[in-house]
């Protein structure tokens, strides 16, 4: 997680500086439903290659927005989901959902 004295003053710019990737709003738009597995989320996201996501997750995961459950099981299962922090963002990806639907209606 970073410290505070590493963030933008602004929190707006705070908000993007850990969520303003296309890749990323689009994981927490998925996680926002439920828990993923790795590769659910890779065929769920087209386009993202593999390494994009795992260095998205593990950010997301660094900043306290998404968890990480490993089962250690064999073959390996590992869930994503959003922590409290997260699910604070839903919200917000909810008020832009809206916003994408009226833009496409007045186009």
């Amino acid at each position: 997680m970073k410290a505070k004295s590493e963030l933008p003053e602004c929190p707006v710019a705070t908000t993007v500086n850990l969520i303003g990737s296309k890749w990323k709003l689009l994981i927490l738009r998925n996680l926002s439903k439920r828990a993923w597995r790795f590769n659910e989320l890779h065929k769920s996201l087209e386009g993202i290659s593999q390494k994009v996501l795992t260095t998205s997750l593990r950010e997301l995961e660094s900043d306290g927005i998404i968890y990480r459950k490993d089962y250690f099981t064999n073959p390996p299962k590992v869930e994503y989901g959003l922590t409290e922090t997260g699910v604070k963002l839903k919200s917000l990806l909810d008020v832009m959902a809206d916003f994408g639907e009226y833009y496409k209606s007045v186009i």
